[in-house]
C-alpha cells in the first residue's frame, strides 16, 4: 500500500514585524498543519517562533523544534541535518501537512531550502511549497529610508563572511552592497569602508522589524562593539565608475542623442 505523505510548507514570516507576515503564511499557520520551527540549541528560544507569537497566534501544543546548530564542524552539521530531515519525513508520513517557520524569506539564505532538498532526497514524492516573504534586507532598506537599487543600478547581496577582499572587489562592480551576518567581521568591514571613503553612505541595521530594531548611520561608532547576529549593513558607492550599458534605457538614450 502506498504511503500518503503530508505536504512540507516553508512559511516566510518576514524579518521580525508580524505585520509583515503575508496573508498566505498567516492562513497556513492557522490551517491545522503541524508547526516546525528552527532553534540553534535544544529548548532554546526560536526567533521565528517569536515573530508568530508577537502576531498574537498561540503556539500549538504539538509544535516541534528542529535543531540546526551554529557551528563549522562538518560532522556535527551533517548529523543535525540528517536528524532534522529524518524527523520531518517521519512526521509527514502521518499524512498531516507540516509548516516550517522561516524568518525573512524562505528562498533567501534560509534553512528551509536545504531541509526541503534533503527531505526530497529521502522521499522524492513529498510535496513541497515555499511561501515567499519579506527579506531582511528589503525591510532594512525601508526602515533606513533608502533604496536598494534604482533604474539601472546594480545590487549585490552576500554574507560578509566572504571576507573584506571579496567585498572590496565587489564595491567596484556594484552600486549597492548588502552585507549579511556582518557580526564576525564588523571591525574589518568598517576599516575597509573608511579606506574607501564610504562610511557616510553606509548604514548598519540590527534585528530589523523587531522591538529591538536598531539603525546606526555612524557606522564607525560600532568599531569594537559586539553586535547582534541578526544584523546587516547597506553600503552604497555613489562614485562607482560604470561601464557602458549594452542594452536598456541608457544605451537607447545614448543612441537617440547621437542620432
Amino acid at each position: 500500500m502506498t504511503k500518503s505523505y503530508g505536504k512540507l510548507i516553508g512559511a516566510s514570516l518576514g524579518p521580525g514585524d508580524p505585520l509583515l507576515i503575508t496573508r498566505r503564511s498567516w492562513a497556513v499557520l492557522q490551517s491545522g498543519a503541524r508547526w516546525l520551527y528552527p532553534v540553534k540549541k535544544a529548548e532554546e528560544k526560536s526567533y521565528a517562533l517569536s515573530i508568530v507569537e508577537r502576531g498574537g497566534l498561540p503556539v500549538p501544543a504539538d509544535a516541534e523544534e528542529l535543531v540546526f546548530p551554529m557551528t563549522r564542524d562538518a560532522e556535527i552539521l551533517l548529523k543535525s541535518w540528517a536528524n532534522a530531515a529524518a524527523r520531518t519525513v517521519e512526521l509527514l508520513a502521518e499524512g498531516r501537512d507540516l509548516v516550517f517557520l522561516v524568518e525573512g524569506d524562505a528562498s533567501t539564505f534560509a534553512t528551509f531550502g536545504h531541509l526541503a532538498r534533503v527531505v526530497r532526497e529521502l522521499v522524492p514524492e513529498i510535496d513541497v511549497e515555499t511561501i515567499p516573504g519579506v527579506s531582511s534586507f528589503a525591510a532594512a532598506a525601508a526602515s533606513a529610508e533608502t533604496s536598494l537599487a534604482e533604474e539601472d543600478e546594480t545590487l549585490a547581496i552576500i554574507p560578509a563572511a566572504y571576507g573584506v577582499g571579496v567585498i572590496d572587489h565587489l564595491l567596484d562592480d556594484f552600486d549597492t552592497l548588502v552585507l549579511l551576518k556582518v557580526k564576525p567581521l564588523i571591525d574589518e568591514v568598517i576599516e575597509l569602508l573608511e579606506r574607501r571613503n564610504l562610511l557616510a553612505t553606509s548604514c548598519f541595521i540590527e534585528k530589523v522589524g523587531s522591538p529591538d530594531e536598531r539603525i546606526v548611520r555612524d557606522v564607525a561608532s560600532l568599531k569594537g562593539e559586539k553586535v547582534n547576529y541578526l544584523s546587516l549593513m547597506l553600503v552604497q558607492n555613489p562614485k562607482r565608475e560604470r561601464g557602458e550599458l549594452r542594452r536598456g534605457c541608457r544605451q537607447r538614450a545614448l543612441e537617440k542623442t547621437n542620432g
